[in-house]
């Protein structure tokens, strides 16, 4: 695995970087890891520490982000009742890319096209920091989650189970 610098920043890194952010960047493309279990594997991290990034769409279609564990499944009532929407669901793959920028697999909360109401897991603050996709697959950035927070609004919340 190969921690910053890297020949080339992501987007994600930019944003951090103009934000004055710190934060510590991590490759792991060389690996053959896929799922988001294999990628805290490969980081030698606790998979509760390492987050993936869910975007739905509630019945008003509306759209919102999801911030949860990577070994965790997103308990769509839980997102219903703290996105004030009668239903959600995950919205189709296909339409990750042109809604967010980013593809599946890839999808990071920070530089999406568009800011959408974010909901972040709360087990997150129980870590001094998280790990989280920077943006393209490959790559993960691991920050406080008081600077994800300043980094875009977003809110604790019972998320998973």
């Amino acid at each position: 695995m190969k921690k910053q610098p890297f020949n080339e920043k992501t987007n994600v890194m930019r944003l951090l970087d103009a934000a004055g952010i710190s934060y510590n960047a991590f490759c792991y493309a060389d690996t053959d890891a896929v799922s988001g279990t294999e990628v805290a594997a490969v980081l030698g991290e606790d998979p509760d520490r390492v987050f993936k990034t869910l975007v739905t769409v509630g019945r008003s279609k509306e759209y919102y982000v999801f911030i949860i564990p990577v070994n965790e499944e997103l308990n769509l009532k839980k997102a219903a009742a703290v996105s004030g929407e009668k239903s959600i669901e995950m919205i189709r793959s296909k339409e990750l890319l042109p809604l967010t920028g980013y593809i599946h697999g890839g999808c990071s909360p920070i530089g999406m096209k568009k800011q959408f109401p974010t909901f972040l897991h709360e087990t997150a603050m129980l870590y001094d920091r998280i790990f989280f996709s920077a943006g393209k697959i490959g790559y993960q950035v691991e920050v406080s989650p008081e600077d994800l927070m300043k980094m875009i609004p977003c809110e604790y919340a019972d998320l998973c189970g």
